[in-house]
């Protein structure tokens, strides 16, 4: 049987094959989902994403499943054992961000009512469908990655910067970045497979 078209980056570990094919560029609505890869795009900062993909079942056990109610409340003692773990990320300043982040994600859910509310408006609600042929063409930030990186930023929230907003919009599916050629990129841009 012959294996769907991917893209390039998709092609070296089945980890890698099956989140492409699952979950990236997919658009996500989900409040809690959407914290979730806040927190490991965070952590994904200097690290390759693959490693992040295989520590992420850790995460969500540590992290009490990306509850942001519950990782806001987090004190010494959870920071003691997120540093302690080593299924996870051990950097002091990524997991301070996760828990500082995760205050900043429930003040933006009371101001908007969600996070998919405020999050999505940096798109006007619609994904932007891009039309790269091949990944060499994929910029690491947007005007829409660096706005919301100020306005995350302003807000409180730490390890934002433009191109970790980027990264995570594509993750979430405000950016279509397949490529023309991956057999995703048809699939979503004819809106199939939202979250």
């Amino acid at each position: 049987m012959n294996q769907p078209h991917r893209c390039a980056w998709a092609r070296r570990t089945p980890e890698e094959a099956d989140y492409h094919d699952r979950e990236w560029g997919t658009p996500l609505h989900d409040d809690r989902r959407l914290f979730e890869f806040l927190v490991l795009e965070g952590a994904q900062a200097g690290l390759s994403w693959l490693t992040i993909l295989r520590k992420r079942y850790r995460y969500r056990e540590v992290f009490d499943h990306f509850d942001p109610e519950r990782v806001a409340r987090y004190g010494e003692t959870d920071m003691a054992r997120l540093l302690a773990d080593p299924g996870i990320v051990r950097n002091r300043l990524k997991i301070q961000a996760a828990i500082a982040n995760a205050a900043a994600y429930l003040r933006v859910q009371e101001q908007w009512g969600s996070f998919d509310a405020y999050l999505w408006r940096f798109v006007d609600g619609d994904p932007r469908r891009n039309r790269w042929t091949e990944h060499a063409q994929v910029p690491a930030e947007s005007v829409e990655s660096r706005a919301l990186s100020k306005d995350l930023r302003r807000g409180g929230f730490c390890f934002v910067g433009p191109t970790i907003c980027y990264a995570f919009m594509q993750a979430v599916g405000m950016v279509n970045d397949h490529t023309t050629d991956c057999f995703r990129w048809a699939e979503l841009d004819r809106g199939k497979s939202g979250q």
